[in-house]
């Protein structure tokens, strides 16, 4: 994977460090290493950004962040990739892993679901929905955390060989 590609597309580190969110992560945000793009620091921002963006939560930004800090990740990379879950693409992220939730716990998925700001409504229908939800939303980070990061283990050693034999040639 050329670096450049992956350059024009992720957040600039003083954009990131500008961010009020990421604030709380003080001197941790100047160190070097989470700001490298190589295949590993990039294929360890997939695997994180990727798993954060299927978790139902506020402050993914935040976890992920933390996350890539903690595994020494390209930390941009990684709170981008979290950006894929937005509200125009939530509804779909979610309830495609709700269901997957259910067919792992072999529960019929409840295709006419409505939401209500309700009491009744968060204790007897979101009760029903939380575990499904999660599991789901579980499952299908880490598979695709996963195959994205042996993928671009793959598309980037390919790369790299490709070039080298072009020097070769030349």
């Amino acid at each position: 994977m050329p670096k450049k590609l992956i350059r024009r597309y992720i957040p600039h580190p003083d954009k990131i460090k500008a961010m009020k969110g990421l604030g709380v992560l003080g001197t941790w945000l100047h160190n070097p290493n989470i700001w490298h793009l190589n295949r590993h620091s990039v294929s360890k921002a997939f695997v994180i950004g990727l798993f954060w963006m299927s978790i139902p939560l506020p402050s993914q930004m935040i976890f992920s962040a933390l996350t890539a800090i903690l595994f020494r990740a390209n930390l941009p990379l990684s709170v981008a990739l979290v950006w894929i879950s937005n509200p125009l693409t939530m509804g779909p992220i979610f309830y495609f892993n709700y269901v997957v939730g259910t067919l792992i716990l072999g529960q019929e998925a409840n295709e006419t679901l409505s939401f209500e700001l309700s009491w009744d409504w968060m204790m007897n229908v979101l009760g029903d929905l939380w575990l499904p939800l999660y599991l789901g939303s579980t499952v299908v980070g880490l598979v695709l955390g996963f195959l994205s990061y042996f993928a671009l283990q793959l598309l980037w050693r390919h790369h790299v060989v490709k070039n080298w034999k072009s020097r070769k040639v030349s």
